[in-house]
């Protein structure tokens, strides 16, 4: 992707721009690798999201970054993959097991209990048949997961050995509740649920109602409904202020709806989401090029689509993701139907067809609604871009009439501000 550089960067050094405390380089692609070959050959396109809602995005020097992560214990486990997480579950069981087997095989060896101490036949030790490291092991074990086998058990001999087996039980049931806690969120996470939510793999623009609208199409492929449905996308793009200051991945507002109305869709079948593409649109400039997805300047951007809903059987917040690059939006395509209805009179949603595309029989046009002025004839007159034959001949009558009066023109061209009315 082709990042728009403002008239001071022509230079041979590529400017620095400061944008969110990032430093970026104007001149860098956004999303793509390198030029563009020759003959139109289009450039290796990068993500800021994955089609499956995964960020790309890399975060680096991050001071105390270990610490903060420590900090919330909570979100880091529930965040780290499985492998890592049944590594560190047991990992942490077996090192309390064997920590705490020391302490106990210390106690015996401070008590003179252990097999090299020869102790006499009335001695009582603080455990019961715990006389080897390899035994004191074992009893930690039994004690922390009260498997209770009855041969080795504490006596009352040592106090500190009953406050040793307190501690061992208090520290290891509160690490046995986090880790119990977290796996279960981690299970049941709604991303989950999400993950039987499907977007379309390409957006199409088509005409709907006579204006030009992107569609893309959701369904939910459960049974189980999903409340509250919002949908929403963002266009990710590099744009230029008027200030002069290049901004990386400028986030803009792509309203999307269900026909004439946004609010809570009910999505018990495949829906069609629209978003007019209007003089409104953040979508405009490449929409009144006729969605030219090879043109570097115009293709430079990326829609993020974000579904969030309430999954009904657990009331958990679902929020699904996916994106389009400009060549996954199709210009003058449309979505066949995938609902049928079949002999027994039952609804069916056939998903063979629901990532198929069919040419429309006429190509969107984006005509915008706002007369824009430019440039017409030798005299430099602005004119309407939609010109209306009556505000002409109105400005005509009057330039003659200001001929004829021998009034006095300068060099300069008559500037004429006609209504808009």
């Amino acid at each position: 992707m082709t990042s728009a550089t403002p008239p001071s960067s022509r230079s041979s050094s590529p400017q620095k721009v400061c944008h969110s405390q990032t430093q970026t380089d104007v001149l860098k692609p956004l999303l793509g690798g390198g030029g563009s070959g020759g003959g139109g050959t289009l450039r290796r396109r990068r993500r800021v999201l994955s089609k499956d809602g995964r960020s790309n995005v890399r975060i680096e020097h991050i001071s105390g970054r270990s610490a903060l992560y420590m900090r919330d214990l909570w979100t880091t486990f529930l965040d780290m993959q499985w492998r890592y997480k049944f590594f560190l579950f047991t990992a942490t069981f077996a090192g309390t097991w064997f920590l705490f087997g020391v302490l106990w095989y210390l106690v015996a060896l401070v008590h003179g209990d252990l097999l090299e101490f020869d102790p006499p036949s009335n001695h009582t030790p603080c455990v019961l048949q715990m006389q080897t490291l390899t035994g004191a092991f074992l009893f930690s074990l039994e004690s922390q997961t009260t498997i209770g086998y009855g041969f080795r058990c504490i006596t009352e001999e040592c106090p500190a050995a009953i406050i040793l087996l307190i501690i061992q039980l208090v520290i290891t049931m509160v690490m046995e509740i986090f880790i119990t806690g977290t796996f279960l969120a981690k299970v049941a996470r709604p991303k989950k649920r999400g993950e039987t939510v499907k977007f379309s793999q390409h957006a199409v623009v088509s005409t709907h109602e006579g204006r030009p609208c992107l569609m893309i199409r959701v369904a939910n492929m459960r049974k189980s409904l999903l409340l509250g449905c919002q949908v929403t996308g963002k266009l990710l793009q590099t744009s230029l202020t008027k200030e002069g200051e290049t901004v990386r991945l400028d986030q803009r507002n792509v309203p999307f709806q269900v026909d004439t109305s946004s609010d809570s869709p009910f999505l018990i079948l495949p829906l069609t989401f629209y978003h007019i593409i209007d003089d409104n649109s953040p979508l405009r400039a490449w929409a009144a090029k006729g969605g030219g997805w090879t043109d570097p300047e115009l293709a430079d951007f990326e829609l993020l689509v974000i579904m969030s809903a309430t999954v009904e059987p657990t009331s958990a917040t679902c929020q699904v993701r996916t994106s389009y690059l400009p060549d996954e939006i199709l210009w003058g395509y449309e979505f066949p139907p995938v609902v049928s209805l079949s002999p027994s009179g039952k609804y069916v949603a056939d998903f063979a067809f629901f990532d198929k595309v069919a040419k429309t029989k006429t190509t969107p046009v984006f005509k915008s609604s706002s007369p824009q002025h430019v440039f017409q004839g030798g005299g430099g007159v602005p004119m309407p871009e939609v010109a209306d034959p009556e505000k002409i001949r109105l400005e005509l009558s009057y330039r003659e009439r200001g001929e004829d009066g021998g009034r006095v023109r300068d060099s300069s061209p008559l500037s004429v501000r006609i209504s808009n009315v």
